[in-house]
């Protein structure tokens, strides 16, 4: 393993985002690649050394391990995978063809694409639709993803005459064995590419970005993934286009608050309209609204207008829940206050005419 710092190898800061990870690699990869670098005798040990940081930070495990104690520890009681000293002579006695053959590269699928979209309240209550633009990798317009230059194509490799792999025979104390291996000159592909093309450095996929329509349902819940097909990035030889995911992400409202498909409002109302009753006009997502008051509400009731909520994705319609508080008045004017301290006298009180804060207590006590 690299002994340099891995996020330094692939030029990120440690709290870059496994997509901001992702991107360095590709873009490394591309500069770094022998094929590219010929000339350079340290590009194939730099090509494996971005290729190994990769492998840790792109692995949530893998990297989680490495932050903790800066380095990625192997089982040495493992036989299994490459790591051991003699998985080769074991696959060469007991599975039939000596090493394990390597597998011809084809069709890859391209990646899947995440893209979080912010909607308000009043885009829940109707639907909309939504154009966003994506950045995702395209299949290079230059060399149409053969990632030969233009006038060029891949060859069939020399090496390994388009087999994708070579036979190295050795001899050892067990007699002469004879392995099967990825080809070194074409990577396992059974072409090469004599002349990269300039734009996409021989991957055949180059940058890109599209604008796409989402098509927003009424009623949706935040966090809801959208998946549109084929509208992630594009493969590599021949390979189909990943999807994209949109997540839905409700903004926080000024008034409303939200339960599923119901709504919650809260508005103060008066004393006299608590007590005698009134009609008041209340917000909507659907406009305003007429609202009931009964005779005698007391503070912190709840009252329902059916149908003024959100709809439901399964059908039917929420509802609209309006709290309602008192608003009991700070300054009274001579007047009001002889009327309240009179009421509080019928109601049996013994209210005290000398100090204002006590009519306002006495009040209070009717209303809880």
């Amino acid at each position: 393993m690299a002994s340099r710092d891995l996020y330094e190898i692939l030029g990120v800061d440690p709290r870059a985002s496994q997509d901001e990870i992702r991107q360095a690699y590709r873009r490394l990869a591309r500069e770094a690649h022998p094929d590219v670098r010929r000339d350079d005798p340290q590009a194939t040990e730099q090509f494996k050394e971005i290729n190994e940081a990769y492998a840790i930070l792109s692995d949530p495990a893998k990297r989680t391990q490495y932050d903790r104690f800066g380095e990625v520890g192997t089982d040495a009681g493992s036989f299994g995978g490459d790591a051991s000293p003699f998985g080769d002579l074991f696959d060469i006695f007991f599975g039939g063809r000596g090493a394990r053959a390597p597998q011809r590269d084809g069709p890859e699928r391209g990646s899947d694409l995440r893209y979080d979209l912010e909607i308000t309240l009043e885009e829940v209550g109707t639907g909309v639709e939504k154009r966003i633009a994506i950045d995702r990798l395209e299949t290079c317009p230059s060399c149409f993803g053969t990632g030969a230059e233009q006038g060029s194509s891949p060859q069939r490799c020399s090496t390994c005459d388009g087999r994708g792999e070579v036979r190295v025979s050795q001899r050892t104390v067990f007699g002469q064995i004879t392995q099967i291996r990825t080809c070194p000159q074409c990577r396992g592909t059974g072409t090469y590419i004599a002349r990269l093309c300039a734009k996409c450095a021989g991957s055949g996929q180059a940058e890109g970005r599209r604008e796409v329509t989402v098509s927003i349902p009424a009623g949706v819940d935040d966090g809801t993934h959208l998946r549109l097909n084929g509208e992630g990035e594009a493969g590599s030889r021949g390979g189909g286009r990943g999807d994209l995911y949109v997540v839905i992400r409700i903004a926080q409202h000024a008034h409303f608050t939200r339960r599923g498909r119901d709504l919650g409002y809260k508005t103060d109302i008066t004393m006299v309209q608590a007590a005698l009753g009134a009609e008041i006009t209340v917000p909507t997502l659907q406009g305003d609204a007429t609202l009931r008051i009964p005779q005698g509400t007391q503070p912190g009731t709840t009252i329902s207008l059916r149908g003024r909520g959100l709809p439901d994705l399964r059908g039917g319609q929420g509802n609209l829940h309006v709290t309602v508080g008192v608003k009991v008045p700070k300054q009274l004017s001579d007047e009001q206050r002889g009327l309240l301290e009179e009421f509080a006298r019928t109601a049996g009180e013994k209210p005290s005419s000398k100090k204002r804060g006590s009519v306002l207590k006495n009040v209070k006590k009717l209303l809880e």
